[in-house]
């Protein structure tokens, strides 16, 4: 699956070279981890666990505290398949930061990563468009709502969209139903966490534009290239002492400006919008 390729890609571009990890954070809205070579990945800190409770019955299902410092960041890695998401989380922010350091030593094969740019704006949109949003992306809808035909928003979390945004709102189960009908679909890198990404990505059958945006969507782009993914809305660390703090106290992603920007990693080498 893509998170397997993922970790394969990175393993080839970085030759599987010693890396440990010096700090993870784990956040009450963002994981954070920073490598032994200051690089930082971010990933989505899933607040409704209930797969996870603070007993010792259930310490299995927690990542090893006070153990993750000076960790083999390959070996943690394989955390992003854990079958338990606070886990998944960490292993994700892992493979973001692991990211980040390739994508340094390399840019983007394939593609194009553009500092300062937000997604949307490397995106096509026409009138006539239908586009399925997979997570409630508020400033998305705002952006959009005048500018195509229709737009349907995919997620378990009604309460998330204003009441006027609630018309657009469909549930999770309707997605087999949605996402084929979509000129362009918008998915939240926190699927990659959640999980089901690889199915969201497979339903995109009609989509000429695929979109994965959020802070967690910021990987090493090949798999996801490969997929159909054409845009990743993610962000680039500048500061890590200060990122680390800032998810420490409870940051989320409105409070990344200062010590990282947003960046768009874009399929192909040319301007592709018309």
């Amino acid at each position: 699956m893509i998170v397997d390729e993922l970790i394969s890609s990175l393993e080839v571009g970085l030759h599987k070279r010693p890396l440990t990890i010096q700090e993870v954070c784990i956040g009450v809205f963002y994981t954070a981890v920073k490598l032994a070579d200051g690089h930082v990945g971010v990933a989505f800190t899933p607040r409704d666990m209930e797969d996870t409770v603070c007993c010792p019955s259930s310490a299995a299902e927690a990542p090893p505290a006070g153990r993750l410092a000076g960790q083999d960041a390959w070996a943690l890695t394989r955390e992003a398949l854990s079958p338990f998401r606070l886990r998944r989380a960490v292993g994700v922010a892992t493979l973001n930061a692991l990211s980040a350091s390739l994508m340094t030593e390399k840019g983007v094969p394939g593609g194009r990563l553009l500092r300062g740019a937000d997604a949307l704006d490397e995106v096509s949109f026409a009138s006539q468009d239908k586009v399925v949003l997979v997570g409630a992306f508020i400033p998305f809808i705002r952006k959009l709502k005048e500018k195509v035909a229709q737009i349907w928003v995919i997620d378990k979390h009604p309460a998330a969209l204003k009441p006027q945004e609630l018309p657009f709102w469909r549930p999770p189960e309707r997605a087999t139903e949605i996402l084929p009908q979509a000129d362009v679909a918008i998915i939240t890198g926190s699927s990659l966490v959640e999980g089901g990404l690889d199915e969201l990505l497979e339903l995109c059958t009609h989509a000429r534009e695929v979109v994965l945006a959020g802070p967690t969507a910021s990987p090493w782009p090949e798999p996801f290239f490969s997929r159909g993914v054409t845009v990743l809305g993610g962000i680039r660390v500048t500061d890590a002492t200060s990122f680390m703090r800032l998810v420490a106290e409870g940051g989320s992603g409105y409070f990344f400006t200062g010590p990282a920007e947003k960046i768009a990693i874009v399929a192909g080498n040319g301007h592709r919008k018309q």
